[in-house]
């Protein structure tokens, strides 16, 4: 039987069970290969709200689901360098078509198919001849994964904030009692919708020891801009 490729290119900010999921079913089929997206600065990679968890630690909640799968790969390859804004206009940028050669350069089969749950990307990767596959959109997306790590990060600042506050001051019954219920509504929401149920344990732990990760970009505004379908960090679209 012939081998053929599938090429998975995807944010993967952070990876949920359907990503896992997806990924497994490939590799039932296909010599898989994990292009997560990569944004470089003057040799540094990019992060923002959108784009929080850096490639090395994407390839370490793969690697904690995949490693030592002989038929999934994980290439750093999906890269764009600064200034973003020689990538677009999309289809006509030579540049944008480097970034496809790139991701070939590492592909050993002469056939491929790629992947993709969204109609327009699966547009897209049409034009470039990357041969993409119908597929149905994200059960979960990590839009909604990051939401509520957004959230719990925020509420449980909010809380050590609020016992700082009542360690200096004296507040009345009355207000001690409102925010009781205030916290104890909050987490039964989060309970209700944990993130912790919509990943894989290992990368629920990665995302665990890398709070901080979490809480910074939580309290920072989302320095991304999404131009032409295609979302870039802010900084470095034109330098």
């Amino acid at each position: 039987m012939e081998n053929i490729a599938a090429l998975y290119l995807a944010h993967l900010n952070p990876i949920t069970n359907a990503h896992e999921k997806i990924i497994s079913q490939l590799a039932k089929d296909y010599h898989v290969y994990v292009f997560p997206v990569v944004f470089l600065k003057k040799g540094r990679e990019t992060n923002t709200r959108t784009f929080p968890f850096p490639y090395e630690l994407r390839k370490k909640m793969l690697l904690s689901l995949f490693d030592g799968h002989d038929n999934i790969e994980i290439l750093p390859n999906y890269k764009f360098v600064s200034p973003f804004i020689k990538y677009l206009p999309p289809i006509i940028s030579p540049y944008a078509w480097a970034v496809r050669s790139g991701i070939l350069h590492e592909v050993l089969e002469d056939r491929f198919i790629s992947y993709t749950g969204d109609k327009a990307e699966r547009i897209a990767l049409r034009f470039y001849n990357l041969h993409p596959i119908k597929a149905k959109r994200l059960e979960i997306s990590s839009t909604n994964v990051r939401e509520l790590l957004y959230r719990e990060a925020l509420e449980n600042l909010r809380k050590e904030e609020h016992s700082n506050t009542k360690n200096s001051f004296d507040h009345s019954n009355h207000n001690n009692q409102a925010n009781y219920h205030k916290d104890t509504n909050i987490q039964d929401t989060l309970k209700e919708e944990s993130w912790h149920n919509m990943v894989p344990k290992t990368v629920a732990r990665i995302i665990t020891e890398n709070w901080n990760i979490v809480e910074k970009f939580a309290q920072s505004l989302d320095k991304t801009i999404k131009i032409f379908g295609m979302k870039f960090p802010t900084e470095g679209i034109l330098n």
